[in-house]
């Protein structure tokens, strides 16, 4: 059965303010110093699914930039541009559809655009499994990562006891203590936000449990290929209601499976995770750009072009770009994007 890849693009990256902006949000930025992120999530994955066969599902403002940025990895048909954002249960469920109606059924890869994986040998392995199973199973695949600390910022699943692969239940960001039990019992992975499934198979799903959604799905599905596709998208999909594939369809589902990812696997999310990308100097200290530090600890400094000076600090997210400065205790980079929401507050659009 034919594979298909499918990266979710649509987001803003707020909390990578004041670097990601509107104009140029996170998926197009190159933190790893080799490329933009979602050309990278394309790249690792070309032993497992043919570069013909990506979809992007982005914003409509960023359709064009995407087919630039990408470089030749895909087709300019197969971004798909999203009139309005409506989560990600609407993204899944409008790629199932274009898949299906165009070129028919196939195996669905999906994966957001901000993750970083070491080891991509081992990740490309993980995927062909689930494509695998997921044809063989006809059921829902998705990756769970094996926590490796008791992380707060992140949904876990929790696999059936003696089961192999069942899932028993999706579970919301703990608190410290509860993640601590749930890293120490072995019965809890990450969520990982992957998914591989058939496109029909999904969308079965859609008609069973969010009927709503797939009514609108339908409607899109019945105008595709003929000339009032787009103008049927445009009234169609702002109308959707918001809900995220985990909410919608996951947590509800009664034939999901999990498989245990060991790849070395990170949620680009916040500033904090720069730790994952770059190795810490001697006092933990993380540095892009032109940094001096004196007495300086655990801290995150990213400079556009300035130098950053630091004394008798610890624990800070500081980053500089040519017309704004970010200064966050790391342990709310977060909440950064708190602060493009007051920028829109309060018409400050040419810091967004």
């Amino acid at each position: 059965m034919k594979r298909y890849g499918v990266i979710m693009a649509g987001g803003g990256g707020t909390r990578f303010w004041p670097l990601s902006r509107k104009s140029l949000p996170k998926q197009f930025l190159n933190l790893t110093g080799k490329d933009i992120m979602v050309n990278e999530t394309i790249d690792r994955l070309t032993e497992v699914i043919l570069k013909e066969d990506f979809f992007i599902v982005t914003n409509q403002a960023h359709a064009d930039l995407t087919f630039l940025m990408a470089a030749g990895r895909l087709q300019k048909d197969h971004i798909l541009a999203e009139p309005a954002a409506r989560n990600t249960a609407a993204c899944i469920g409008y790629a199932a559809m274009e898949i299906v109606r165009k070129f028919g059924d196939g195996v669905m890869c999906i994966f957001p655009s901000d993750h970083y994986i070491r080891n991509t040998d081992a990740f490309a392995r993980t995927i062909e499994k689930a494509a695998e199973l997921a044809e063989e199973t006809g059921k829902l695949i998705t990756i769970g990562i094996k926590p490796t600390y008791p992380a707060t910022g992140y949904g876990y699943i929790r696999k059936k006891k003696h089961s192999g692969m069942e899932v028993q239940e999706f579970v919301e960001k703990p608190d410290l203590e509860t993640a601590k039990q749930y890293l120490s019992s072995g019965s809890y992975l990450w969520n990982s936000g992957m998914f591989v499934w058939k496109a029909s198979v999904i969308l079965d799903h859609f008609r069973e449990l969010l009927p709503d959604i797939y009514a609108c799905l339908e409607k899109i599905g019945a105008a595709m290929k003929t000339p009032k596709e787009q103008q049927v998208i445009a009234k169609i999909y702002p109308t959707i209601p918001k809900i995220s594939i985990d909410y919608g369809i996951m947590e509800r589902a009664h034939d999901v499976l999990v498989l245990d990812g060991d790849f070395g696997w990170d949620d680009v999310g916040s500033w904090e995770t720069l730790d994952a990308l770059y190795k810490p100097d001697a006092n933990g200290n993380v540095i892009r750009g032109e940094h001096i530090g004196v007495d300086t600890k655990n801290c995150i400094s990213y400079s556009d072009g300035k130098l950053i000076a630091t004394v008798g600090v610890s624990d800070l997210v500081i980053v500089e770009t040519k017309d704004a400065v970010l200064v966050c205790d790391k342990k709310r980079a977060q909440d950064v994007r708190k602060i493009v929401e007051t920028l829109e507050e309060q018409g400050k659009t040419e810091y967004l």
